[in-house]
């Protein structure tokens, strides 16, 4: 069994500590990079009342680039999801707007 190895990360102002597999790592960092990289935008960019917002916001973002991309292995499941992260979005806007 392969040892994994402690990282700590930072999303959003908090803190989480993970187990992975030291291959992982490098991915781990680039992808927790590019949503506080996002959260900073979406902060830049729209009016939100908290960071539950923008986090919300970039989990959107991320899941419909995956799904852009071609990530998700069932057609079924990608339609579910687009019309998931619809309703998602629309809800998100609706704060946002209510602000």
């Amino acid at each position: 069994m392969q040892e994994l190895i402690p990282v700590n990360i930072v999303i959003g102002d908090r803190t989480y500590r993970v187990k992975i597999k030291p291959e992982d790592e490098g991915a781990l960092r680039s992808t927790i990079k590019t949503i506080n990289d996002k959260i900073s935008e979406f902060k830049t960019n729209f009016a939100g009342k908290d960071m539950q917002d923008y986090v919300s916001m970039v989990l959107v973002w991320y899941a419909t680039q995956s799904v852009e991309k071609g990530i998700s292995t069932s057609t079924n499941t990608s339609e579910d999801a687009t019309a998931a992260f619809a309703e998602i979005e629309k809800m998100i806007s609706n704060l946002l707007s209510a602000s």
